[in-house]
């Protein structure tokens, strides 16, 4: 399998180069095509010593044609690019580096894949942190987060583990992915400016599942009504977690139990809020699926301290703590972040223009003193949330030149926006944070 085939990878970045160098050694003939001329000089050199043909800065009409086998899409590319539509239409296969890897891997391993409009990057790092207390260098996390799939093919052994936050963006292409274990965190509108409809965005949350029988473990969040509705029909082994004694795993009275036992009380975890004990409580029967131990699900749960830039506390000064949830690209994920504190908020809010209405986020701003509407939606902002204290400033930068002087108990960057308007990505936006905060 994909060996002496005419191959086109579009989009560079850490997943096409991995693909490509991978692909390049089982004598293909790789072209890769990026619009992006700024790409990491070690690299090219690497790929073009491999014999790959690298086009950068355009698009080429001529380079999708019916000579080609596959076109292997970066996840980030929008799913109408030209190249796309025409694959489409001559019958090539567009796939992603995951698939690819999928269709590669040795199946005597321990897929895990994690996917949900929130949570699930905590949710991933909480499972691979509990499996590597238990199992060392047997687990491996790939993916949206960590190394590209592919880049560990060669390394797998028989049994080790390999936890893999899944997006959206990266379910679109997959055909044959077939995790051993898949989680569900939870379903909300989101990315609709890269998958046109919600309907469309539902259906790739759905598609973790789509190989599954009944050996295969579903792990879904019954809170969740969206979750619920759209994996009534799936074929995996469905278990749940709750509030409610007859699932799996649930929470009741400030403790965590898995089928009856307690496991842990939440006054002895760092992270705080509903929406993180039920990431926990995935994790706890992804944990127990394989047999860890209570003892080491318990040491792990206690000292996690979160995701960086996911509600991230950054410093407490003058009174006030500062938060970095730069992570917050949709409206759902503020909800979540505003749920989390009782007291007075200023809240950083807007981005990268996509059309949502943060009408939706007037329920929770009741602890919300000020906001600092920012970013190529700053003017919406104040516009849908007219009645509440809205200051307008272009940038992040501008927004906290006198932030130490509002009299408020917590600052909060919660964009609901994603960064592209003024970053490459959310990272760059929360690492601008946390240097502003770390300086003041």
């Amino acid at each position: 399998m994909f060996e002496n085939n005419n191959i086109v990878i579009l989009g560079m970045a850490r997943s096409g180069y991995e693909v490509a160098k991978y692909l390049a050694k089982r004598h293909n003939k790789i072209t890769i095509n990026d619009l992006n001329t700024n790409q990491n000089e070690e690299h090219i050199k690497e790929l073009e010593k491999l014999g790959v043909k690298i086009v950068l800065g355009s698009h080429p009409d001529d380079l999708i044609n019916k000579d080609v086998n596959y076109l292997i899409k970066n996840p980030g590319v929008p799913i109408d690019h030209k190249y796309v539509l025409k694959a489409k239409e001559l019958g090539i296969e567009v796939l992603n580096e995951v698939e690819v890897s999928a269709r590669l891997m040795r199946k005597d391993v321990h897929l895990i894949g994690i996917t949900g409009t929130n949570g699930k990057t905590t949710t991933t790092t909480i499972i691979y942190e509990i499996l590597k207390e238990k199992f060392k260098d047997k687990v491996h996390l790939t993916g949206n987060m960590g190394y590209p799939l592919i880049s560990f093919l060669d390394k797998f052994k028989k049994d080790d583990f390999i936890v893999m936050e899944t997006s959206s963006q990266q379910l679109e292409n997959l055909d044959k992915f077939t995790p051993e274990v898949a989680v569900l965190t939870n379903v909300s509108e989101a990315h609709l400016e890269f998958f046109k409809t919600y309907d469309h965005y539902k259906e790739l949350k759905k598609r973790i599942f789509k190989n599954h029988t009944k050996d295969n473990l579903a792990i879904i969040n019954r809170t969740d009504e969206e979750s619920l509705k759209l994996t009534n029909d799936i074929k995996s082994n469905k278990v749940y977690f709750s509030d409610s004694k007859d699932d799996l795993c649930y929470i009741e009275k400030e403790n965590i139990y898995y089928k009856g036992k307690k496991i842990i009380d939440t006054k002895e975890i760092i992270l705080k809020g509903m929406h993180n004990y039920q990431n926990i409580m995935a994790a706890i029967i992804v944990a127990k699926h394989y047999g860890v131990e209570d003892e080491i699900i318990n040491k792990v749960v206690k000292k996690f301290k979160g995701v960086e830039h996911r509600l991230e506390f950054v410093k407490e000064l003058d009174g006030k703590k500062y938060y970095n949830d730069s992570k917050a690209t949709n409206l759902v994920s503020t909800q979540i972040a505003l749920k989390s504190f009782d007291k007075d908020i200023l809240l950083i809010l807007g981005g990268y223009e996509r059309g949502q209405d943060f009408k939706e986020l007037i329920p929770y701003l009741d602890n919300v003193k000020v906001i600092l509407a920012i970013g190529e939606n700053r003017e919406r902002v104040k516009k849908e949330l007219s009645n509440y204290n809205v200051i307008v400033k272009e940038t992040l930068k501008e927004a906290m030149k006198n932030i130490k002087d509002y009299d408020v108990d917590i600052v909060l960057l919660s964009p609901a926006a994603a960064s592209w308007d003024q970053y490459k990505k959310f990272e760059d936006r929360g690492e601008e944070f946390k240097n502003i905060v770390n300086n003041l």
